[in-house]
């Protein structure tokens, strides 16, 4: 679509690990072949990628760490080089270079910090480099915590005007039930002032390693589609989910202004 230029998708930890919470290293490169072909359209992606804390585990296993915060903090400052090592590999092997910016949530407050973040990121794109964006865990503690990657990415696509924001689940998309209802629907496109709150509780899962659900989701969907970033929620396990998506296909749940 020519009116598309660029995009921000961010894929969550359900998205990128197995029941064990293993890192899935076939989603990954699936994901960077997408991008690779819309880079080839001219359509610059900006990933928000989770997966940081498992990545971490990965790699520490069990700590002796019992304060939860800082676990977390442990667990993702060790696992970002690991996610970007995959990442810049698989970006790699398509002539693509990519870039990490973190952030905390005070850094998009007016101001100084968010000017360089806007400066950071232009940068990147016009030197045709594919920012991965991620919470600087190291340092966001309660107040400059975001409520989950959801809101980093709507945050991330409103201060860069991007034409769409893809949230990549482990769902379909929203439905009137529960997914695994047979009688339960997948709504193919949301208006921001239609109620569709109530099928949200029926609608969500369990949530592994991740703090975001659907719920949160919701959220996050109609208040970018307020702002005039049509936005999706879809299925991240789905092949060619981002294209498709790019190509108008019926994939996911649009929600629209």
């Amino acid at each position: 679509m020519d009116d598309i230029k660029r995009i921000v998708v961010k894929v969550g930890t359900n998205v990128l690990t197995n029941k064990d919470n293993r890192i899935l290293g076939p989603i990954l490169r699936e994901l960077v072949r997408q991008i690779a072909i819309l880079y080839e359209r001219d359509i610059m992606v900006i990933l928000v990628s989770s997966g940081s804390a498992i990545a971490g585990k990965e790699v520490l296993g069990d700590t002796k760490i019992t304060d939860p915060s800082i676990r977390r903090q442990v667990y993702s400052s060790v696992g970002q080089p690991r996610m970007m090592r995959h990442y810049y590999s698989l970006f790699n092997d398509y002539g693509m270079r990519c870039a990490q910016v973190l952030a905390t949530k005070r850094d998009f407050d007016p101001g100084k910090h968010r000017e360089n973040m806007i400066n950071c990121y232009e940068g990147l794109l016009s030197e045709g480099v594919i920012p991965i964006a991620n919470e600087d865990d190291a340092v966001s503690l309660t107040m400059s915590m975001f409520t989950d990657n959801d809101e980093l990415a709507s945050l991330v696509a409103e201060l860069l005007d991007a034409d769409r924001l893809i949230i990549l689940s482990d769902t379909d998309g929203l439905y009137t039930g529960h997914p695994d209802d047979e009688n339960s629907k997948k709504l193919d496109e949301v208006t921001v002032d239609q109620d569709v709150e109530k099928y949200v509780k029926a609608s969500n899962k369990k949530e592994g390693e991740g703090r975001g659900g659907m719920a949160s989701k919701l959220r996050i969907a109609k208040g970018t589609a307020k702002k005039d970033i049509p936005t999706y929620i879809a299925n991240g396990k789905r092949e060619n989910v981002i294209v498709d998506i790019i190509d108008d296909k019926e994939v996911g749940t649009k929600f629209i202004h």
